[in-house]
């Protein structure tokens, strides 16, 4: 099951997968109707997202597809189009603000930059990862990447003005691989090892332009294998959402820098998915414990 918002029209989508048919089910928040639901004969979807000129994306691991969507003149869904470039699963996927670039990962050790002409090409590829890619991030700035995956390695991968291409600047090297990275601004992101209670906090040095971890934030223990629940920050709110094993924490970054566990939500299962809204006002989840859907709504205290 995977759960995410479309934030401008309050809607709900979620995806569950049956052998060989996958359905799409579109709710209205504020009142809880289904609004339409889509069908594929593709199998596990790791990635679903609206977005306002593409309106939904998604890929599928086992086939290795990126698969667009689009609204036709009679009101249905319909793909638009499908990707297949990636040699293996594909973990991740993101997009800029300007939504005319998305970036993959992928377990053929690739990430790929993509870009849209008539359709979507793949501009280029990184192939400086040894082993799966699990997460991906964009900065603020859209200037700056960062990966992480199974060979106990952190890329940061920057867009030259000069060269029009990306380019690897910084490999951080890790006592543990990891499955969750986030960019909280420019200049910061977190990173949680697959084990232990600890997320790291890197920081960029002024002067050398270098990441380096600066603290830890204590969270939860247990090892976390489940890469289907990224890790999300909101900006309005300073709140930064991760999963990790059974638990989902809610983290909360502080005028003076520091990071905060808030509150910590256990679902008695490590099979959980969910997905904030864009505002943080409503955080979605579906676990195998109590086979519900849930939605909780943001509250100040």
């Amino acid at each position: 099951m995977l759960l995410l918002f479309c934030f401008q029209q309050r809607l709900l989508i979620c995806c569950s997968w049956m052998l060989k048919i996958n359905n799409y089910i579109l709710i209205q928040i504020k009142n809880l109707i289904i609004n339409s639901s889509i069908r594929s004969t593709q199998r596990f979807c790791t990635y679903i997202k609206f977005y306002e000129k593409i309106q939904l994306f998604d890929i599928w691991r086992l086939r290795q597809n990126i698969i667009i969507w689009s609204i036709n003149n009679n009101n249905q869904w319909v793909c638009s189009q499908t990707i297949q470039e990636h040699n293996n699963r594909i973990n991740c996927l993101i997009i800029n603000n300007n939504e005319d670039l998305f970036i993959s990962g992928s377990d053929d050790k690739t990430i790929k930059f993509w870009i849209k002409k008539n359709q979507w090409i793949c501009l280029q590829t990184i192939t400086d990862h040894q082993s799966e890619v699990y997460s991906l991030s964009l900065n603020e700035q859209q200037n700056q990447v960062i990966s992480c995956g199974v060979d106990n390695l952190i890329l940061i991968i920057e867009y030259s003005e000069l060269n029009r291409n990306w380019i690897v600047i910084q490999k951080i090297n890790v006592d543990c691989y990891g499955i969750r990275l986030c960019f909280i601004d420019d200049n910061l992101f977190t990173f949680k090892p697959y084990n232990g209670n600890l997320m790291y906090v890197y920081e960029k040095n002024s002067v050398s332009k270098q990441f380096t971890k600066t603290k830890d934030i204590i969270v939860n223990q247990g090892n976390d294998y489940n890469i289907l629940f990224p890790q999300q920050y909101i900006k309005q709110k300073q709140l930064l959402v991760n999963r990790h094993n059974e638990y989902v924490n809610f983290i909360r970054k502080r005028e003076n820098g520091e990071f905060k566990l808030e509150q910590s939500i256990e679902f008695n299962t490590n099979l959980i998915f969910g997905s904030l809204s864009d505002d943080g006002d409503y955080f979605i989840t579906w676990d195998e414990s109590s086979k519900e859907i849930q939605i909780r709504k943001y509250t100040e205290e």
